[in-house]
């Protein structure tokens, strides 16, 4: 139903991201969305930052899949625009390429859901919608029959970054949060107390494991535009997240701030 709303309206976004998605130009976040989502010329409250740390920091990026990123994915009838908008898509890219390049730890947190899963006996609004719509669907979590190019899988031009055989993926998070996974053992593991957060969607999982690191201890800067959420009826995901994150991280940086952080941290 929200897909079908929105249709109309995501239509030329939807066009614009399969262009940034296909080639070209990295596309950053548009003039309009830098000045409709701009931070307040005179804060109210102490303005914290991050430091990066090499040995101690790791990008972290939620749900870099199909369903949330593509044109393709059930969901882009809803925060296509965005996506667009921000530039989601190449931004996280540039993320990948950065860390790689600096050696950064790269941890993937991704979102599953397998047969068992659609037999809850209770959902939330948003839980009863993915599972309505098939969204990140496997046959089985040591199945992975179909998966290939599937809503579930990586956007394609993830691949290369994340299957490079040191990206560690955690097992999947169920909600939103990763306190049913094991994201936070990967990173303790690995000496990591310091992340830096990027992905999908902004006011639901990204918000989540921000909350959630913050409250293990964490030290955690957001990158704003390497995110995006829906835009629906009910409200603009993104910018109640970007309140929220303004609020609660330790960093809230554009994607060249933090291109260009991880690369002097090397």
């Amino acid at each position: 139903m929200a897909r079908r709303r929105l249709m109309t309206r995501a239509a030329g976004a939807a066009a614009a991201g399969a262009a940034a998605v296909t080639g070209g130009a990295a596309i950053a976040a548009t003039d309009e969305a830098r000045a409709y989502y701009a931070d307040p010329k005179s804060p109210g409250l102490p303005q914290i930052d991050m430091d990066i740390d090499l040995a101690r920091t790791a990008l972290v990026v939620t749900d870099p899949q199909i369903d949330f990123l593509s044109e393709d994915g059930v969901t882009w009838g809803v925060v296509g625009e965005s996506v667009t908008e921000q530039g989601t898509v190449d931004n996280i890219e540039r993320l990948f390429v950065a860390a790689k390049a600096a050696g950064m730890p790269v941890f993937i947190s991704p979102h599953y859901y397998y047969p068992h899963d659609h037999k809850w006996n209770f959902e939330g609004t948003l839980e009863a919608t993915m599972h309505s719509i098939g969204m990140f669907d496997r046959l089985g979590p040591l199945n992975v029959d179909n998966f290939e190019g599937s809503g579930a899988d990586w956007m394609p031009q993830y691949k290369k970054y994340i299957e490079d055989g040191e990206t560690i993926v955690c097992s999947p998070h169920k909600v939103y949060s990763p306190a049913q996974n094991d994201l936070n053992l990967q990173l303790r593991k690995r000496g990591i107390d310091k992340v830096i957060l990027a992905g999908m969607s902004a006011n639901l999982c990204t918000q989540a494991h921000l909350y959630d690191l913050l409250e293990l201890g964490y030290e955690v800067a957001v990158v704003r535009d390497a995110t995006a959420g829906a835009k629906v009826p009910e409200g603009d995901g993104y910018l109640a997240a970007l309140i929220n994150f303004r609020m609660v991280a330790n960093g809230l940086w554009w994607t060249d701030e933090a291109v260009d952080r991880i690369a002097k941290s090397a």
